[in-house]
């Protein structure tokens, strides 16, 4: 595997571990609706929550949640829409981006914005 698939694997399992540890329920990870994917689908009181996670080695190249550009969004917005007709959902719902910077076997630094606007 890719050093950067490995660190990305990483990043997606420190944002779990971090979601469960604030009382998140995890469903899916890594739930593909065609060439789109949403990293984490958990629940928060009953409220399902839609992560993106963002995993760097640091910041040198800006805030990695700024990844998260307009096509990333339209990617996550169809995804998302696809999971809630799949899964037939009348739950509110919410779209959050934890970002993960750092390098295996340290610890990382974990930003976790909430409720973000999809575009």
């Amino acid at each position: 595997m890719a050093e950067h698939n490995e660190l990305g694997k990483w990043g997606e399992e420190i944002a779990s571990r971090y979601l469960q540890d604030k009382g998140y329920v995890i469903i899916e990870r890594d739930w593909k609706s065609g060439k789109r994917d949403i990293d984490i689908i958990a629940i928060e009181k009953d409220v399902y929550v839609f992560v993106e996670v963002k995993t760097r080695q640091n910041k040198m190249y800006g805030d990695p949640i700024e990844a998260v550009g307009y096509l990333k969004m339209q990617n996550l917005r169809h995804a998302i829409s696809n999971y809630i007709k799949y899964r037939r959902l009348n739950n509110d719902i919410r779209f959050d981006i934890v970002t993960v910077v750092g390098s295996i076997g340290k610890k990382p630094e974990i930003v976790h914005v909430k409720d973000v606007a999809i575009m």
